[in-house]
Parts: C-alpha cells; structure tokens; sequence
C-alpha cells in the first residue's frame, strides 16, 4: 500500500543503489504522523508540488489534470486515472482499487492476478514495486516484499511484465514504488519506462522534498498522474496544498500508522473525507486497514469516491499454497468486495 506523504528524504539505499539521503522516521516503527520537527520541510514538499501543478504545462494533447484527461490508456481500451475516477464518480459509484504485490509469488502469476482483478471489476489497480526496506507497510506486504525479492523480482522484470499485460485491461495501473529504486534508474528513465509499460499513475512514498518537482515534471512529460497522499494529521492549509497537486484521486489514508487490518474504520474517517471534499472536487478513496464488506459499506456510506485493499488482497495471493490456488482465492475475495460496493 501506500504511506502519507513524506517530506523526508528517501529511503535507505541498497547496496547496488546510489546513496540517498534516509528517511528520519524509525525504520519498521513509521506512522503517519508528522512530527513537528519535520514541519518545515513537509510543508516545502507540498509547495514545492503544488507549484509545479500550478506552474508546469501539461503534456502536448493532455488537459489539465484538475479535469478528467480524454487520453486513451496503453492499449486504448482503460482510461487514465482520473477520468476513470470522474467518471464513476459522476454516475454515483465507487471506484474499486485493489493492491497486490508485485512478484509474489511471481512474476507470471502476477500477471495473471492482473488480469484476474480487471475481470473482476477492478477500476483501478495498485502494484507494489518490492524494495528491500519497505518501512511504511505493516508485516503482511513486509513479508510478501521479502518473499518478492527473494525470488528474484526487479523493478525492471515487473516493468516487461507489465508491458505485456497492460494492452489487455480495461483498467488503469498505479504503480506504488519507493524512491530508491526510480533514482536508481534516474527519473527521467524510469518515467518513460513507466510510460512504455502501459502505466497510468505513480505514487511514491517516501519522495524526498528536493526531488519533488523533478519527478513531477518527468511524471508529467509522460503522462502519469502522481497520487498523493493526506492523513488524519494533515493540518487544513496543507491538505487544501495536497489536494490542489494530487492527480487522479487524493488518497486518504485512514489512520495514524503503517498498512494492515484493522477490526473498524476508523470512525473519523467520515469528517475527514468531508473535510477533504469541502477543498477539492477531485475524487477520494480511503486506503489503510480495510479488509471487510461492512468496511467498504460504511466508507461508502460517509461519502468516499473510492475504497483501496490491500492487506488482505496481498494475502490470498502470497499465503496460499499454490499460486493456482491463490488466484482461486484472490478472486472469490475480489467478487466479495466489488459486490459490497454500492
């Protein structure tokens, strides 16, 4: 899944990675909190995005993206991200955006977990890039990034495989990586990387303030939409910042801490998701810590746009002793939470 925002610097590098600055959030122990000692520098990052969402140009032949885009997705059947959230918006639904784990338990099954998602009503999909410190998740996307590396999945791999898949959905991929491993390849390569594979939207966790715009820029030139990220935290002023640069939707993270179930939404969620609406027309999807039916139903119910899984997808997959039998799983899952949506 996906942390807040993060004006820190990037995650600690491995040893085949350039050196980049390290997060000062305790490794294995990152909530979605933001520290006061951190405030300056969180406060620079969403400038520093928000005025390039101001300031740059679009793409030749792309809208602004305060509007739903009129491109047609890689293989010109799925839509970009914010036009597919728009537009089911607009018709009163709920977007459905599952996140699986990329590599696990491999590449080809992956592939066909994609596939599986889109046939099951996905409207959008969220893929994890496995990196080796992935300190925002909680253990159940830990351990299935271990389980990802240990078989051997780069980001390269998971950029030919999705290349392979992305002209056969109908639905748009956001790729969820942290920042290690695109300055590994440098932003400029692994947006238009990104762009080749077919993806439509990025979201980075850890993006450090000083790379910022960069990244926005290359983002932009290749038509992805960068997803970001506000929390039960957020002061008004910087969420009001957050909404104005997010792209596609404005992920609303449910909770003070990393991914994993919890037994209840988080009953400020409701205020929240209001709050967020009463700055931005863009839609919202609630992320962290839903896994149940009634969760879905009661987000649906306080007036989300869009509902994110993770844990719990991640699990049908990669704790299943077979990959044949964790697409059986993950699909009768899938069928579970689409059908709970109104």
């Amino acid at each position: 899944m996906a942390f807040a925002l993060q004006a820190a610097s990037a995650s600690r590098s491995s040893a085949s990675s350039p050196v980049v600055p390290s997060s000062p959030l305790p490794r294995r122990a990152a909530t979605a909190v933001t520290m006061p000692r951190r405030r300056r520098s969180v406060v620079a990052t969403v400038r520093a995005v928000a005025a390039v969402a101001r300031a740059a140009p679009a793409p030749a032949g792309q809208p602004a993206t305060t509007a739903p885009s009129k491109l047609a997705g890689a293989g010109g059947r799925c839509l970009p991200v914010s036009q597919t959230m728009f537009r089911l918006k607009a018709q009163g639904k709920m977007a459905f955006i599952p996140f699986i784990t990329a590599g696990d338990p491999d590449l080809a099954t992956t592939a066909e977990a994609l596939r599986l998602l889109d046939a099951c009503g996905a409207d959008v999909i969220e893929l994890g890039v496995p990196f080796s410190d992935p300190y925002a998740d909680g253990p159940v996307i830990q351990a299935s990034t271990a389980r990802a590396l240990a078989r051997g999945t780069t980001p390269d791999g998971v950029l030919a495989m999705l290349k392979e898949v992305t002209p056969e959905l109908s639905c748009p991929v956001v790729l969820f990586s942290y920042f290690n491993p695109i300055v590994h390849r440098g932003l400029a390569d692994f947006a238009a990387a990104a762009k080749e594979a077919g993806v439509q939207g990025l979201l980075v966790p850890d993006l450090p303030y000083g790379a910022t715009c960069a990244l926005r820029s290359e983002a932009m030139k290749n038509n992805l939409e960068l997803v970001l990220l506000t929390t039960p935290t957020t002061t008004a002023d910087r969420m009001k910042e957050i909404t104005e640069a997010s792209e596609g939707f404005v992920y609303l993270v449910s909770v003070n801490g990393v991914t994993g179930p919890r037994a209840n939404v988080n009953t400020r969620v409701e205020s929240l998701i209001q709050e967020v609406k009463q700055v931005t027309d863009k839609p919202v999807a609630v992320g962290f810590g839903i896994w149940k039916p009634e969760h879905v139903k009661q987000i649906a119910e306080w007036g989300a746009d869009g509902v994110i899984i993770g844990c719990a997808m991640v699990r049908q997959l990669g704790e299943a002793d077979s990959p044949k039998e964790g697409l059986k799983r993950l699909e009768k899952y899938a069928r579970s939470m689409k059908k709970a949506l109104p």
